[in-house]
Formats: C-alpha cells, sequence, structure tokens
C-alpha cells in the first residue's frame, strides 16, 4: 500500500519547493532506499508535463557515484565527467534526496576519498546555491536514519513528516521577524557552556528557509563577514561521526579544533581547502515541529532553540565570500543568543 504522506511530500517537492513548470528537465537523484519517493517524483513530474532525469545510487551518504569515486586516482576523482557535468548545465531544475544504505557509519566516506566526494557535492549543488535554478536537498525516512537518531523507523517517519509537511508559506510569515532581526543587527553573539563567539553581520542581509533550499525548512540565515568571527564555542549536537566539538576561531579563522569523538575527521575536513577553516554560514533553527535530536544535521540545524555555524563555503547571494569544497553545519544548543543589545534567544 503507497503511503499517502510519500505522495504528499512529492508534490511539496515539485509544487512548492521547485516550482515545477511544464517542459522542464528535471534531475532527481537519490538511492534505492528512497525508491517509493523516486517513483512518486517520476509520476508527479509526468503528470506536469515535464521530464524527469533519475539518477539512483546504491545508498552513498550523496547521491554520488562514491564507488567511482573511490577507485579513480586522485586526480581524476575530483572531477564530475564531462557528460555529467553538462546535464548539471542543462537541466531546469534538480531535487537530491539523502537516503543512506546500512548501518549507521557503514557508508562513511573513506578517508582517502573525502575530498573529491566533497568536490562531487559542490559541482552537483553549485547552481542552486548560486540560485541559477531552483533546488531542493531533502532527505527519505529509511533505517539508517532512524538507527542514527535511536529510534524506530515508524516514529522516525512520524517525527520526519510533522517536520516537513507543514504549511510553509504560514511558517514564513512566522520566522519574518527573526529574519527582519537579523538584517537591521550589526553582531551576532552566542553564549553557552564552553561557548562566546562573536561575528559581525553589518552589510550582509539574511534569508528564509521556508522549505524551497531544504525541506525540512524552518531556519533564517546569514553570511557573517568573513574574518569577523571571534571566540570560543562547543556544539552540543554530534554530526555524523563527530561529537562534542570545540573551536577557538581568531579573525574567523579556526585557529583551534578538538573533538571527543572523532578528532580524525574534524582536521581532516578543516584541511580540505584554504576556506574550511572559515565560517561560511550562521543560522537560527526555527521549526518547533522537530521535537527531538535526531542525530540528522538537515534537521538538527531547523530545530527550533538551535543555533548552527557552517564552517567553508559561503553564499553568494547572501554577500558570502568564502569559497571552499566544505559546508559543515555544526549544531549547538545555546543558552544565549544576542543581537547587538538585544537577546533573541
Amino acid at each position: 500500500m503507497t503511503d499517502e504522506r510519500v505522495e504528499a511530500y512529492a508534490d511539496l517537492l515539485l509544487d512548492y519547493s521547485l516550482g515545477v513548470q511544464a517542459g522542464w528537465q528535471v534531475l532527481v537523484a537519490t538511492t534505492t532506499e528512497a525508491q517509493p519517493l523516486a517513483e512518486a517524483l517520476s509520476r508527479g513530474l509526468a503528470r506536469r508535463g515535464a521530464y524527469c532525469l533519475r539518477r539512483i545510487d546504491f545508498g552513498a551518504p550523496f547521491p554520488v557515484d562514491l564507488d567511482w569515486i573511490e577507485a579513480a586516482p586522485p586526480g581524476l576523482a575530483a572531477t564530475m565527467p564531462p557528460l555529467e557535468r553538462a546535464v548539471l548545465d542543462g537541466v531546469d531544475a534538480a531535487a537530491f534526496v539523502l537516503a543512506p544504505a546500512g548501518e549507521p557509519g557503514a557508508t562513511a566516506v573513506p578517508e582517502h576519498a573525502r575530498a573529491a566526494f566533497r568536490a562531487h557535492v559542490t559541482a552537483a549543488r553549485a547552481r542552486g546555491r548560486r540560485s541559477e535554478i531552483p533546488t531542493v536537498r531533502c532527505d527519505f525516512p529509511c533505517r539508517s536514519f532512524a538507527e542514527r537518531a535511536g529510534i524506530s523507523l515508524a516514529a522516525y517517519e512520524e517525527v520526519f513528516y510533522a517536520a516537513c509537511l507543514r504549511d510553509w508559506e504560514a511558517e514564513r510569515r512566522r520566522m519574518e521577524p527573526v529574519r527582519e532581526r537579523l538584517d537591521a543587527a550589526g553582531e551576532l553573539r552566542i553564549v553557552g557552556e564552553g561557548t562566546d563567539v562573536r561575528l559581525s553581520l553589518e552589510g550582509r542581509r539574511s534569508a528564509i528557509d521556508d522549505g524551497h533550499l531544504n525541506v525540512p525548512g524552518g531556519e533564517v540565515f546569514a553570511c557573517p563577514v568573513e574574518d569577523s568571527v571571534e571566540g570560543e564555542i562547543r556544539f552540543s549536537f554530534a554530526s555524523g561521526a563527530v561529537e562534542g566539538i570545540s573551536l577557538v576561531l581568531r579573525a574567523g579563522e579556526v585557529v583551534d579544533a578538538s573533538a571527543e569523538r572523532g578528532e580524525d575527521v574534524l582536521r581532516q575536513a578543516l584541511a580540505t581547502d584554504e576556506g574550511a577553516r572559515r565560517v561560511g554560514e550562521v543560522g537560527v533553527g526555527c521549526n518547533d515541529g522537530i521535537a527531538q535530536h535526531l542525530n540528522n544535521v538537515l534537521f538538527d540545524e531547523k530545530m527550533a532553540g538551535t543555533v548552527h555555524l557552517a564552517l567553508g563555503h559561503g553564499f553568494e547571494f547572501l554577500g558570502g565570500r568564502n569559497h571552499s569544497d566544505l559546508h559543515w553545519d555544526l549544531v549547538t544548543e545555546p543558552t544565549e543568543l544576542w543581537l547587538d543589545r538585544e537577546r533573541l534567544l
């Protein structure tokens, strides 16, 4: 029996997130774990008079060909196949649906392939991040996500659809006052356990993720002035294999980093390229449909009351100037969040 929530989710992605029009060529990139959604998206595109270019991987952390990346020589591994690049350059919209396979950690990218893997993810998402075409990055509820969250798949599905299947136009109106306050602020200060960090938003504008960029949406985000981030921060939420991350930043650059678990992964990420040690984004979580930490950054960063910093790539459409193949969202739950001298949280 088809889950009606899957059909509703597909409709949300096609009509609201992407705004698909007749004649469009739409890339749908996902894994075998998301077969019900992939099929619903294909049917939905056909009904809307649009073409589906479907790319199905076998459960990698992001739907790119990780088997090829792992086996290719380093110089070749980081490059997108020319015909695939032509597809990315030619599509009218794209949906990237993450649904990894296996036990938590089983789909981790091997150390030697991580930089190449990030380069493929960056290339796949580049046009969307430049706002050239509508794209959406989302998940499909699968056993691996449920195991990471420590709950049953049925329980995970309940949390998942409660966070995703919302009245996003109403959610946007609810987040608008937060965006206005961020836009009016010159400085943002985050305070919490092991945390006191300041950054400048002077001359930068913020944006609302209301289900057009990611599903679930539910955040207001901006790109801080690159050399302004100063202080110490401890991220209270785990990020995949890394837990208990603490960073010290001076003049916008990470000068010291540690983790209670997975510190080698943290240091490899910071070594991705020159821009990986700088903050490309700051975001405030506003989605009150997410009631618990899921060990899934797409949801954890949207959880109401959280704040996240992303190491690496910023967003040009918001004035961000930091460039990197890394964009790693790290989430914390602060005790205080200040905009200039006014408390937001």
